[in-house]
């Protein structure tokens, strides 16, 4: 537990990269495949001497530009910004073993975004071959960017037998291009590349649109058509590169998709079959938008129709991306490195040497300290995969046997499938034990309702609620107590009422004069406020 904990309340560290990442992979693959169609498009317009479609194109190009350039390039630091804050060993990881990789990715990327402003630039300004070598020269660099990060994404699933026998040496350069070049590389890569032309399709059917149907019909019928048929290839030859995919992913993630998680996502389907059913429903939703519509009557196609075919792509990309992430679990980089950022090789050595024993970060609470460090960067109190909810009904004794599940986990256990293994000693554990039993019986866990009934009355004879608030929801000149016991435990809190910081006795609190069974009470009570 080297870093500090990046915690984003309801939704998630997770979700947050999630979101920014959904949406920098629908910009960026169409960074790719629209760069395609722009220089074949503008040689299908000089070919046939199409001026009304070199207008076209120009304005296009300019959508292309702004879109990529600046909302791509800054979703593409927001996905930095974020993973480094929610998963700092994984990224650690990945750019200490693709030095060389990031290296050639960002000179491409140089090259890709000088070429396509230069494009841009230079419409009616150069000789038309030597406008269109510069749109070539975009479109190859931006399709050798996705080809070098397809191989550092797909490592973190199949990493490669090579890769694994050095990891943790110091060796890993050695092995840079079997990871890069993973089993899992190449059905990858034509998958991404299909997607690419399809979103080049779909994009481009919002600058279509907006062509005027009425002074321009023939114009817009054939643009819009010949867009549409950027989506068939993906249509038709997606299935078959997912097949090659599914039978190159670890036989582990094969059956992660057969078990799916149901215990995490609760109901008919579980959550990789969800974002199967929305890939496939986005999927065949645009594709009867785009014949039905676009393509059967391209007159009447407007822009709000252009706009949802996009937000079926962004539903569609989403999903499949999510689908993705699933089957790695409970890995970020398979048989490696877990998603809470504890390297497998670490396991022994955190169990018995303890898990926050060397950590830089410290908390009067051990168990919290745990949690952060373990659960956080799945779970949520209550929002996500709460945790409140997940172990809503479990007492302490429940609570421990799931814990010592979790830590020694058996053979047939579903969880070994999805959830890292806890580490830690057993005073960690026991520690982490009594933080979630506090979390979902607060009662309970600082000595039973009747302890908690006690500490009320007192804290109302004491006139702790005029200032506190009743129940500690707060007043006008003190703070509320909701959710204290969660945040500094018995031991801390009873310090505190005895002896109050010079803050809080600035602030008009006084030390409670109470015998050591109603100071007991009371924090009991104080524990029990959620």
């Amino acid at each position: 537990m080297n870093y500090p904990v990046w915690d984003i309340p309801f939704f998630g560290s997770g979700w947050v990269v999630g979101i920014i990442a959904i949406f920098h992979v629908m910009i960026s693959h169409f960074a790719v495949g629209g760069g395609f169609y722009l220089i074949l498009a503008e040689q299908k317009a000089r070919r046939e001497k199409r001026e009304d479609w070199l207008e076209v194109l120009r304005g296009h190009s300019k959508f292309f530009l702004i879109l990529t350039v600046v909302f791509g390039a800054v979703s593409g630091v927001g996905i930095w910004f974020s993973i480094s804050l929610a998963s700092p060993q994984s990224t650690s990881a990945l750019i200490h073993n693709f030095v060389f990789g990031w290296a050639m990715e960002w000179c491409c990327f140089l090259v890709e975004i000088a070429a396509i402003i230069v494009y841009y630039a230079t419409w009616d300004r150069i000789d038309a071959k030597t406008h269109m070598r510069i749109g070539w020269l975009y479109a190859i660099t931006s399709w050798f960017t996705l080809a070098i990060i397809n191989g550092i994404l797909t490592f973190m699933l199949t990493p490669g037998k090579a890769w694994l026998a050095v990891a943790g040496s110091g060796r890993e350069a050695s092995e840079f291009w079997p990871a890069l070049f993973n089993p899992t590389y190449w059905p990858s890569l034509v998958l991404r590349t299909l997607i690419c032309f399809a979103l080049a399709g779909v994009w481009a059917l919002v600058t279509a649109s907006r062509i005027d149907g009425f002074t321009k019909p023939a114009l817009k019928a054939e643009v819009i058509r010949w867009s549409a048929r950027w989506l068939l290839p993906s249509f038709f030859l997606v299935p078959v590169a997912l097949g090659w995919y599914l039978y190159a992913i670890p036989e582990s993630s094969r059956a992660l998709l057969q078990l799916g998680i149901g215990t995490i996502g609760p109901g008919l389907f579980t959550q990789i079959a969800r974002a199967a059913l929305v890939t496939t429903m986005s999927s065949a939703t645009i594709l009867a938008v785009v014949y039905f519509l676009a393509w059967k009557n391209p007159k009447d196609f407007g822009l709000g129709h252009a706009v949802a075919v996009v937000f079926l792509a962004l539903a569609a990309t989403g999903a499949t991306e999510h689908a993705r992430e699933m089957i790695r679990k409970p890995y970020t980089v398979s048989q490696y490195m877990y998603s809470n950022g504890i390297r497998r090789s670490e396991v022994a050595h955190f169990n018995q040497a303890g898990f926050i024993t060397n950590s830089a970060w410290t908390s009067p609470n051990t168990g919290e300290l745990m949690f952060r460090g373990q659960c956080n960067s799945c779970h949520t109190l209550d929002g996500y995969r709460a945790v409140r909810q997940l172990l809503h009904g479990r007492d302490k004794s429940g609570i421990v046997k799931l814990l010592a599940m979790l830590h020694d986990v058996p053979v047939n256990s579903p969880y070994k499938n999805y959830m890292p293994p806890l580490v830690g000693t057993a005073g960690e554990i026991d520690s982490l034990a009594d933080y979630l039993n506090k979390l979902v019986n607060p009662a309970g866990s600082a000595g039973g309702s009747d302890a908690a009934a006690q500490g009320k009355a007192v804290y109302e004879a004491n006139a702790c609620n005029a200032c506190h608030g009743d129940g500690g929801a707060g007043g006008p000149i003190a703070p509320a107590l909701l959710g204290i016991g969660t945040r500094m435990p018995a031991d801390k809190l009873t310090d505190f009422l005895v002896k109050p910081s010079d803050k809080a006795i600035a602030g008009g609190m006084p030390a409670p004069k109470l015998s050591p069974e109603d100071m007991k009470a009371l924090v009991a009570y104080l524990d029990s406020l959620k």
